[in-house]
């Protein structure tokens, strides 16, 4: 039975407090597993504004109706209201998700901070970065983290061997190339070993391999607009053909908003013959077999403004 990987961002306060607990009820009424990755640090997703110069920010952003989604309040945080230390305050909602039984892991220390430095930064910068959240994490669940998941998709070659350092066996730091309709550029891509800093990690990757639900909405594909009536079928085309997969989805989004298309989703996948996982599920399922070494790339996914950290195909 093929696997659909759960990996589920959390990136503000808001969604720490609300959407994620929201899957949570949501995941156990299906009985799916998933992981819950978190940014434990300071909320400053109103700074993240300064990407409106980005080529293809404005795009997105009408698109997928952040400020519906998100919330006003939450664009403020760090402009006009103070950042709340989501770690600190938030404590015990991340908890209940792990007595809940899900796995939960890190996804970053300041998720605007982080999305737009690490790829220019160097390793006393990202090491500092890294150990805030790693230090935050243990204080919140009494033990290490096992897994991470960069928010944005964006690392440099410091933080991916910083996750060795830490002991972490497998993390969800970048996306697999897609075509224009969000299928697979290359079919067989699927997780891997980097080769980083002159050295190969131990670290094992579990790309995600499907697109994520605003890098759909309002796209126009093969002559049809994707919109909430039919995104899900959208992704369950991609689907079909039954392999491993990896979802990236948000509390913020999926979280509230979105949550009727991601259950259209998990039953859709269930009829398919996809059994739901987290990331310790599938780094299970691939950590014995003979995984390709590849090195770090950067590239552009269709209905995602920027660069990120991409799989480059067949070895």
């Amino acid at each position: 039975m093929p696997l659909l990987t759960l990996k589920i961002d959390v990136d503000t306060y808001r969604g720490t407090r609300e959407g994620a607990l929201n899957l949570v009820r949501l995941l156990q009424r299906h009985q799916a597993n998933a992981t819950f990755l978190y940014s434990l640090g300071p909320d400053h997703t109103g700074w993240a504004l300064r990407r409106a110069f980005r080529p293809g920010f404005f795009q997105k952003v009408s698109r997928t109706s952040v400020v519906e989604h998100y919330g006003l309040k939450t664009l403020m945080y760090g402009v006009l209201l103070p950042a709340p230390d989501i770690g600190k305050t938030c404590a015990d909602e991340m908890r209940q998700a792990q007595r809940a039984g899900f796995e939960c892991g890190i996804h970053t220390w300041d998720h605007v901070v982080w999305q737009d430095n690490v790829r220019q930064r160097d390793a006393d910068w990202t090491a500092r970065q890294m150990q805030q959240s790693h230090d935050r994490f243990q204080a919140i669940f009494g033990s290490a983290p096992r897994t991470h998941g960069a928010a944005g998709w964006q690392m440099n070659e410091h933080a991916f061997a910083r996750l060795d350092a830490f002991g972490m066996e497998y993390a969800s730091d970048g996306r697999c190339l897609l075509n224009d309709d969000g299928s697979l550029a290359d079919p067989g891509a699927g997780p891997y070993r980097l080769q980083a800093l002159g050295k190969t990690l131990s670290c094992i990757q579990l790309p995600t391999t499907l697109p994520t639900l605003d890098e759909l909405l309002g796209r126009t594909i093969n002559g049809r607009v994707i919109d909430a009536s039919n995104i899900a079928a959208t992704i369950l085309k991609l689907t079909e053909r039954q392999r491993d997969h990896v979802f990236t989805l948000h509390a913020e989004l999926e979280g509230q908003k979105l949550a009727p298309i991601f259950e259209q989703l998990l039953d859709g996948w269930r009829q398919q013959g996809y059994r739901f996982a987290s990331m310790a599920d599938y780094h299970a399922e691939v950590k014995h077999g003979d995984l390709p070494i590849l090195p770090v790339r950067w590239g552009s996914l269709p209905g995602r403004s920027g660069e990120l950290i991409v799989r480059p195909g067949r070895a």
